[in-house]
């Protein structure tokens, strides 16, 4: 096994209608699944697609710069990762797909396209879903 840099941890207690903490505090939230009775009773409530969502696009956002900064390109971006809990038909569950929504001001859309796939083949959260899940790559403007 590589090096281990650092390790974060989450508890979850009562899964998608309970709560989630990570040990510092920094993570202390309610949990509820959107369009229940919880969600309208918890209007802060988080869900794991949202703390999916928030890991996905900051990892991906940082990738994203890293690779400009490889290439010594200089611009401003913005990342939205959508993560949706999608209907499995296989096994009458569950699963996510993901829509990455990527802007950049001050780059060319094709040199920022560029960058998006090459920040996708490193980013630790693309890597971790390739193969498993559907990611789709956006250039937005």
């Amino acid at each position: 096994m590589s090096e281990t840099l650092f390790t974060s941890s989450a508890t979850a207690v009562g899964g998608r209608e309970g709560r989630v903490e990570s040990p510092d505090g920094v993570i202390k939230m309610d949990l509820a699944m959107p369009g229940t009775p919880r969600a309208e009773k918890l209007p802060n409530a988080a869900n794991p697609e949202l703390l999916f969502a928030s890991g996905y696009a900051a990892c991906f956002d940082g990738a994203l710069q890293l690779m400009a900064r490889k290439e010594r390109v200089k611009f401003d971006s913005e990342v939205t990762a959508n993560v949706s809990l999608i209907k499995d038909e296989t096994d009458d569950g569950f699963k996510l797909g993901v829509t990455l929504q990527v802007k950049g001001t001050g780059i060319e859309k094709n040199q920022l396209e560029d960058l998006v796939h090459k920040a996708h083949e490193f980013c630790p959260y693309s890597k971790a879903t390739r193969g498993n899940i559907e990611v789709k790559l956006e250039v937005v403007e």
